[in-house]
């Protein structure tokens, strides 16, 4: 799966002269949280919500509201704007989003092309997305766990020939690597349920989850 299948496309931009306090009016009407701050069409800066928060007096501070809101419309987002926003481009896969999230501890990345012009947005929540899908969570079909499988070539021929044989089809396969062994999630339809269950069992394996196709 690559970014562009997730993204959020052409998001709102904001120049650099932009106010904070016009930043929040426009992040509180649309209910974003970050908005690319652009030059020419190209990013220049990155402005958050928490961006924003940081660089707010406390409730502490001796300005009234009214100061605080001239001093918000008096100052730009340039002056707080994050500068050196990760970026990534919308062909990348999806994992290496996620490993740049991971990696720089950030909520979003936003989506540019070669001209470094803003094509896109993407979030974490897109990523536990992605991963969803690829899990085929919400697939209606068959869901089995099949546990502590040997990591070792032509072990999922013999699944694969198993499903095969009942003429069933694979919808989604996921892998979880433990040590030397693995865990594998298959949902699968086409086949009934109990004899892909059976045939799993006959086979040697543990099968410790299972759902059928009522989501049951």
């Amino acid at each position: 799966m690559f970014i562009k299948n997730k993204m959020t496309y052409h998001p709102y931009c904001i120049d650099s002269k932009t106010s904070i306090s016009k930043a929040l009016d426009i992040m509180s009407t649309h209910n974003f949280h970050r908005l690319p701050v652009v030059e020419d069409g190209k990013l220049i800066g990155l402005i958050t919500e928490g961006i924003v928060r940081a660089h707010t007096p406390s409730q502490a501070t001796s300005l009234s509201i009214y100061e605080l809101n001239y001093l918000l419309s008096k100052t730009c987002v340039e002056e707080i704007m994050i500068k050196d926003v990760i970026t990534i481009q919308a062909d990348s896969i999806i994992e290496e989003a996620a490993v740049l999230m991971r990696k720089h501890n950030i909520g979003c990345l936003v989506v540019v092309d070669e001209q470094y012009k803003v094509t896109g947005i993407i979030t974490k929540n897109d990523i536990l997305d992605a991963f969803v899908d690829l899990l085929g969570y919400y697939r209606v079909g068959s869901r089995f766990v099949v546990r502590d499988i040997e990591d070792k070539p032509g072990t999922f021929n013999v699944i694969t020939e198993l499903l095969t044989k009942l003429n069933a089809n694979i919808y989604n396969l996921g892998v979880y690597h433990i040590d030397n062994r693995v865990d594998v999630v298959i949902i699968a339809g086409g086949a009934s349920h109990e004899l892909m269950l059976k045939g799993l069992q006959d086979l040697g394996y543990e099968v410790i989850a299972m759902l059928n196709e009522n989501g049951i």
